[in-house]
């Protein structure tokens, strides 16, 4: 288990950006979000909400957003279309299918490989929640050359079993001391992926599965920045 040292607080001062709203289009179907990428950017990192959960997350946003004060540019956006978080809202029939979820990631992030102008040959990185932390590590899977680093927050890697042993991104597991069936999956699924890579399982000590205690979604946040400034390179 890697312990980073954290630095002491950022500078609250605003990093110039270049903000924009994206629909990328796949079939019929229309996926919303919001791309924001620092001048200067070292990577861009697309994330992957959990279920029922959509790019007004929260929780999501707070992340983000420390990203973007660390020189990282984010995409947040719906793995459904507005009929579909309906339809799902009613029934559930969508936030398990994992393998879609996954091909929808795979899609947004080749939109933005070939529709990115000044950022299309910066690298990229997922940052997946609950069950969107699967989607990325299949997806991750699937582009091992564009997609250099994973960061899982109290995710469901054990649902990307199959595609486990064929990631090749650096993969961060935040998991909190009070998810106890997350945790255990998640030490299986540590086993599962590659010996080769960089991996890491990182116990923030006192958070539940949604790291809403005080404090805690903050050194999610903290990790998730070094993670990625370490490996999107």
């Amino acid at each position: 288990m890697k312990h980073f040292k954290f630095q002491g607080a950022e500078s609250d001062m605003p990093i110039p950006s270049s903000d924009r709203q994206i629909e990328v289009a796949i079939g019929k179907i229309g996926l919303q979000g919001e791309l924001t990428v620092p001048a200067q950017a070292t990577g861009i990192v697309l994330f992957a909400h959990g279920s029922g959960s959509s790019r007004f997350s929260p929780r999501n946003q707070f992340v983000a957003t420390e990203l973007n004060k660390a020189g990282l540019g984010t995409c947040l956006f719906d793995l459904l279309s507005l009929e579909e978080e309906r339809d799902d809202q009613r029934s559930s029939r969508y936030r398990f299918d994992i393998s879609m979820l996954a091909q929808r990631l795979v899609a947004v992030t080749d939109w933005l490989k070939h529709h990115l102008q000044a950022e299309s040959e910066l690298p990229f990185g997922y940052f997946g929640a609950s069950t969107g932390a699967a989607a990325a590590l299949i997806a991750a899977a699937e582009r091992p050359d564009w997609v250099k680093a994973v960061v899982s927050r109290g995710g469901r890697a054990d649902m990307a079993a199959h595609s486990l042993g064929k990631v090749q991104a650096a993969t961060l597991l935040l998991v909190g001391g009070e998810d106890d069936v997350v945790l255990t999956l998640n030490r299986k699924a540590l086993q599962e992926l590659p010996l080769d890579i960089p991996k890491e399982l990182v116990v923030i000590e006192g958070a539940g599965h949604l790291f809403e205690e005080p404090g805690k979604l903050a050194q999610v946040a903290q990790y998730a920045a070094q993670w990625f400034e370490r490996y999107l390179e």
